[in-house]
């Protein structure tokens, strides 16, 4: 089925509408949120989310935002919380609670118990007037012209407005916590982001042969050397056993254009001095983006300063670092 211009036209006001929105929260962010920031950074507690409907999807997503950001939170379904869920919320807790209007039976219920705690109350609302937004200790301000729905019914650019405050909040409390890359890692030790920002050369090298030759191997030894290790290279090393160069695959081509015979050629004459390196303790991503920089196949290994082995392409793509 082909799109109509019509539906085109539908879908590009979507965009328009949720972006506008978007662009609009710049406008809500006043010295509340400063508040709001101090006071999750000062929390002895966690950050306790908690809404229904729609408010309960994105709630859950800032949750998993802040926890793999140094934020620990949990998300608590403003119905649950009022059939025994309550007792989630310790007193020096942080409760932030989602809701377009504020207003729903459920909020208006659970509002007075979470106060009672004495738990600092952060409404994430987009009715100012609200019962919510009355009650609040502060307010984050998500309030949007209309839904990007046609009827102006479907929770649609309020939600979205919803989760990028949400992020907001979230990437704030990071930058003011010095959230650094290595500390991202220790949340996400699982999946390809994770292996990008943990996984050292020193991980994977290891695992593979360590092809050497030295400056006065015969050229038939070097290929035989080569094939039996399967990187498509191998390292020359001096007699004190220092890195000399590297002679690869495409070295060996090379040679074949320029000498009708090599009998008489030996791996110093035919290798490539000042190879690419990557240290044993640098990221495996670090190695990803030296190869495809330098479009090559393969790097040599070193650690201080001696060689140890090669890193393939093909041992990153494996692991996922792409």
């Amino acid at each position: 089925m082909k799109l109509t211009k019509n539906i085109v036209s539908i879908v590009t006001d979507v965009i328009i509408n949720e972006s506008d929105a978007i662009k609009n929260l710049v406008n809500h962010i006043n010295d509340d949120f400063h508040h709001i920031i101090e006071a999750i950074l000062a929390c002895k507690g966690r950050v306790v989310i908690t809404g229904i409907g729609k408010s309960a999807i994105i709630g859950n997503k800032i949750v998993a935002t802040m926890n793999s950001t140094g934020t620990p939170a949990l998300f608590m379904h403003a119905a649950d919380a009022i059939h025994g869920d309550l007792g989630m919320i310790q007193k020096d807790d942080v409760v932030i609670c989602l809701s377009k209007s504020g207003n729903t039976p459920e909020i208006k219920v659970l509002v007075p118990l979470i106060k009672s705690r004495g738990s600092v109350l952060i409404g994430m609302v987009g009715n100012l007037d609200s019962y919510l937004a009355q009650q609040s200790d502060y307010i984050l301000d998500v309030t949007v012209e209309r839904e990007a729905c046609p009827n102006n019914l479907a929770p649609t650019t309020s939600t979205t407005a919803a989760l990028v405050m949400g992020d907001a909040v979230a990437v704030a409390l990071l930058e003011c916590r010095n959230f650094s890359s290595k500390d991202f890692a220790q949340n996400h030790p699982g999946g390809a982001l994770g292996k990008q920002l943990y996984l050292r050369v020193n991980d994977i090298y290891a695992s593979n042969e360590k092809p050497i030759v030295s400056l006065e191997t015969s050229v038939k030894d070097v290929i035989l050397e080569i094939s039996s290790k399967r990187l498509g290279a191998t390292a020359v090393l001096a007699a004190d056993g220092s890195l000399a160069g590297i002679i690869t695959d495409g070295d060996l081509r090379r040679m074949l254009n320029t000498h009708d015979s090599f009998t008489h050629l030996k791996a110093q004459d035919i290798m490539t001095k000042s190879p690419k390196t990557i240290d044993a303790e640098d990221f495996a991503a670090s190695a990803m983006t030296l190869m495809q920089s330098k479009n090559i196949t393969q790097l040599v290994v070193m650690k201080e300063n001696v060689f140890v082995g090669f890193i393939h392409i093909h041992d990153l793509l494996k692991e996922g670092i792409v």
